[in-house]
């Protein structure tokens, strides 16, 4: 009986009817009231904050506030980074320039050498004077050239030109999904492997992406050698951080399935160059 008692008292307590009234401070007129029970309280409070949750999660998908989200990568994120890290290279280039014409000038400015601008401009003219006949090839030079050339396997020719300054290691080897395509935008060589399995980076080079995004997941992106830069998406684990520095053929990430536009596990690669993709199949062999 006292189990029932207690169980009618919570009940009763839940949905028993409490007035709210507001009323005037100088009169005491009654202005509005309200009928509330507790049921009541809890039950809008619990519509309020999910309508809240739905509002907030709708702000942030569908608008350009998703761009604030920690770990979101936008439309012009990696283009950014390309830019920011070929300016940081020619800034130093112009720096060091700035540097060794100082240190050339600063005597002349200070007092300790005097310049002679006609003996500087004779000598420089002197220096730049090209005798073509020192330039010409005698008949024993251009044999020895021939026969040099002939026994060396890497000769310089047209079709030299067309290979990569660099070697790169395949990052993994498979099947591919889907090829390298300009004009479908597809700037990239999708590879078939099974979950877990190592991604390796294809040269030296520096972590300068590591996170989370919401359309390809996982993505790791490394500077290489000669303005190359290595992408590599939808991994299932990230190893490395930004600023490390890797090896060729380290493992960096191990193959996974995340994001929102991947279809299955596989590893979807990148390779671009002085800010413009290319084609990897041209530069590594995945099979």
């Amino acid at each position: 009986m006292a189990k029932k008692r207690n169980k009618k008292t919570i009940k009763e307590k839940l949905t028993n009817k409490h007035r709210l009234v507001v009323l005037n401070e100088d009169t005491f007129q009654e202005r509005f009231s309200l009928k509330l029970s507790v049921a009541n309280v809890f039950v809008f409070g619990g519509v309020f904050s999910i309508l809240i949750i739905i509002l907030t999660v709708v702000l942030i998908f569908f608008t350009s506030l998703r761009e604030y989200v920690p770990g979101y990568e936008s439309a012009g994120l990696k283009r950014k980074i390309t830019r920011l890290v070929y300016q940081s290279d020619s800034l130093k280039t112009k720096l060091n320039t700035l540097e060794q014409y100082t240190k050339a000038i600063k005597p002349v400015l200070t007092g300790e050498i005097k310049p002679n601008l006609a003996n500087s401009i004779k000598r420089e003219i002197q220096k730049n004077i090209i005798n073509k006949i020192d330039l010409s090839a005698t008949k024993k030079d251009s044999l020895f050239r021939e026969k040099i050339e002939s026994k060396n396997k890497f000769t310089l020719s047209e079709t030299s030109q067309d290979k990569a300054p660099v070697v790169f290691f395949a990052p993994i080897t498979g099947n591919i999904s889907q090829k390298f395509n300009l004009k479908d935008k597809h700037f990239a060589t999708d590879i078939i492997a099974k979950s877990g399995t190592p991604v390796k980076a294809i040269a030296d080079g520096t972590v300068i992406f590591s996170e989370w995004t919401i359309e390809t997941g996982y993505v790791i992106t490394l500077q290489h050698t000669n303005d190359y830069v290595s992408i590599y998406k939808h991994n299932g684990d990230l190893l490395k951080q930004q600023g490390d520095f890797v090896k060729s053929g380290e493992v960096i990430a191990t193959v996974g399935s995340t994001g929102k536009f991947s279809t299955g596990p596989h590893l979807h690669f990148e390779l671009w160059n002085n800010g413009y993709p290319v084609n990897p199949e041209k530069y590594i062999n995945f099979r």
